[in-house]
């Protein structure tokens, strides 16, 4: 079972993040849509990789490509795939470990699955064969989440990597992630199963029964009634082999070595998302490592003395005018002009430093949730490379 969360925290320093990341074996960022996920994953596996050394991997179950393009990956799979070390070169980086990047491919991790767990080669080909066994498994309810978490499992196990970092579907998505191994382990163990490999195991049936049948038959065809039961009976040779590495991860999620880190922007919808993940993640006793704030306000904006210029600027731009020296007031304009525009850069500062007290009232609620609380102000540009990446890690390793 994890540790239980430590003292809580108002700001985030380089020692605090770089410490998490240093202590644990797997890192699961998790978030609303929108928020800076995906990229957030990519910028803490790129500066660990940078900065604490080792082999580390990042790895997305969100199926968008855009941390291929960020990372300079042209082709980026279920295969993880190493990032080009001189890409950090170029980025004025001297990496002191490997960064690594892999996307799920849920048919191929579905087949490695079968491959694994099936009892002997004649049972794994039966299965692999069925003409039903790529539909069901990529339309299997939770399929896309169950895989992911096996993927992960497999390999941390393998210890190939010294640090995995997990970018997850939006946070609701998430929690299916989360119960993915839970629920696979109940169906294996559902009344659902047995009745399904009824048709194939038995042909003996009660005669409220056979009705259903009659009318089944007529519908789909005996074949189709027939190749359902066959893939249902041959899965049903793997139960003890799924529950056991389903019981297996959600170990692996609880483990001390295993922490949570849930991004968010201050924007109300992500954060009644964010705070609806946390509370999930008490209610399993899961490790909620960090939390990360993207696109917050500057804290200059609560500066003291901030807010008596403002309000000088708002108030009383047409005095200001007057008091300029005269050959800087004959370069602006139109005196009129000027104190409008000095008047609304006022209010403009005051309606900005509002909305950041705000934001600092939440970050302060949210800090006591997690051992790390770190912020990211506003970029004025979009992050499409390593370089835009590490820029963004630089924010969160900085000290505060």
């Amino acid at each position: 079972m994890a540790d239980a969360p430590g003292p809580p925290a108002t700001s985030a320093t380089s020692g605090d993040l770089g410490r998490l990341l240093a202590a644990k074996e797997i890192v699961i960022c998790c978030g609303s849509g929108g928020v800076g996920k995906t990229t957030t994953a990519a910028a803490l596996g790129a500066m660990a990789a940078a900065h604490l050394g080792g082999k580390v991997l990042v790895i997305t179950v969100d199926p968008a490509r855009r941390l291929a393009s960020a990372l300079g990956l042209e082709q980026f799979g279920n295969v993880e795939t190493r990032v080009p070390p001189e890409l950090f070169a170029e980025a004025g980086t001297d990496a002191r470990g490997e960064l690594w990047a892999a996307m799920l491919d849920t048919k191929q991790s579905w087949d490695d699955l079968v491959r694994t767990h099936a009892p002997d080669p004649a049972t794994r080909d039966a299965i692999l064969a069925n003409p039903l066994y790529d539909n069901i498994t990529s339309r299997f309810v939770h399929s896309h989440d169950y895989i992911a978490m096996e993927r992960l499992y497999d390999i941390h196990r393998s210890g190939r990597y010294d640090l995995i970092v997990v970018d997850t579907p939006p946070t609701r998505n998430a929690i299916d992630f989360l119960e993915a191994p839970e629920r696979m382990a109940d169906f294996f163990s559902s009344r659902l199963l047995r009745w399904l490999t009824v048709p194939a195991s038995s042909r003996v049936f009660t005669l409220a029964s056979k009705p259903f049948y009659r009318v089944a038959d007529r519908i789909l065809g005996s074949q189709f009634l027939e190749d359902i039961a066959e893939f249902f009976l041959l899965f049903q040779t793997m139960y003890d082999g799924f529950v056991e590495r389903s019981r297996a991860v959600t170990r692996t999620l609880a483990d001390k070595r295993t922490t949570f880190v849930v991004v968010s922007t201050l924007e109300p919808a992500p954060v009644r998302e964010a705070e609806f993940f946390v509370d999930a993640l008490a209610a399993r006793r899961f490790h909620l490592g960090a939390i990360v704030l993207n696109k917050v306000l500057p804290e200059w904006f609560t500066a003291r003395g901030t807010t008596g210029v403002a309000k000088r600027l708002a108030g009383r731009s047409d005095a200001l005018v007057t008091e300029l020296p005269a050959d800087v007031a004959a370069g602006l304009g139109e005196p009129k002009q000027v104190a409008r525009v000095l008047a609304e850069v006022g209010e403009s500062f005051l309606n900005f430093q509002l909305v950041a007290r705000r934001e600092a009232e939440q970050r302060a609620e949210l800090g006591s949730r997690a051992d790390v609380l770190a912020a990211v102000p506003y970029a004025d540009h979009d992050i499409t490379d390593l370089a835009g990446l590490l820029e963004l890690g630089d924010e969160l390793w900085r000290e505060r």
